[in-house]
């Protein structure tokens, strides 16, 4: 009888560094569930969650497009407004979520890892075999996510949503510190692997 698959929860605050080290699990056989680009899938032109975008945030689609800039406005700015959003979301990601998982147990896989941003926010840190939470400092934080073009503003709004780093790093079985080198996180995610043996 084949042992249980391993769940790993990936966590960390925007810009710390969680989809290298998910490609790291990925290149030593542990496949990834990222919820963002799960996210971004459902959203795209003819994506599942477009429909209903459309008819709970008027002015956001135009010809089955979404305009993202617009809705994370709106939605950074409403704290209600942002709760409706991840009511039209959250149960969509857990549906593909699923998907994935079923797909790795009939491959026999012996571990999946799953990229949730809002992992502890959203309460699901307990559906996990072991949490991992990647880390570095804010300074490196902010300059990151400044790369991929957000303005300083809604840097601040979408870190100000998300549970502080400390307290990430307090309720994580595993902290993968990213400050370093690629090959110093490498030996991070190779002493994990030794732990739980995969």
């Amino acid at each position: 009888m084949m042992p249980p698959m391993l769940r790993l929860g990936l966590t960390g605050g925007i810009g710390m560094g969680k989809s290298t080290v998910a490609g790291m699990f990925a290149t030593r056989g542990v496949p990834s569930f990222n919820a963002d680009e799960e996210v971004h899938r459902l959203q795209a032109p003819s994506g599942a969650a477009i429909p209903a975008i459309a008819a709970a945030f008027p002015g956001t689609v135009s010809d089955g497009v979404l305009n993202r800039t617009r809705l994370r406005a709106i939605v950074l700015a409403d704290p209600d407004r942002m709760r409706e959003l991840e009511e039209i979301m959250h149960p969509l990601v857990r549906v593909a979520q699923a998907q994935f998982e079923a797909q790795a147990r009939a491959e026999g896989r012996p571990a999946v890892l799953l990229d949730i941003p809002l992992l502890f926010e959203t309460g699901r840190a307990s559906a996990f075999d072991k949490v991992i939470v990647v880390s570095c400092p804010r300074e490196t934080q902010i300059e990151r996510v400044k790369r991929r073009g957000l303005p300083h503003g809604e840097i601040e709004a979408i870190i100000a949503r998300q549970m502080p780093d400390a307290q990430k790093r307090a309720l994580a079985d595993y902290v993968v510190e990213t400050s370093g080198t690629l090959a110093q996180t490498g030996s991070q995610v190779d002493a994990i692997f030794k732990e739980l043996n995969l």
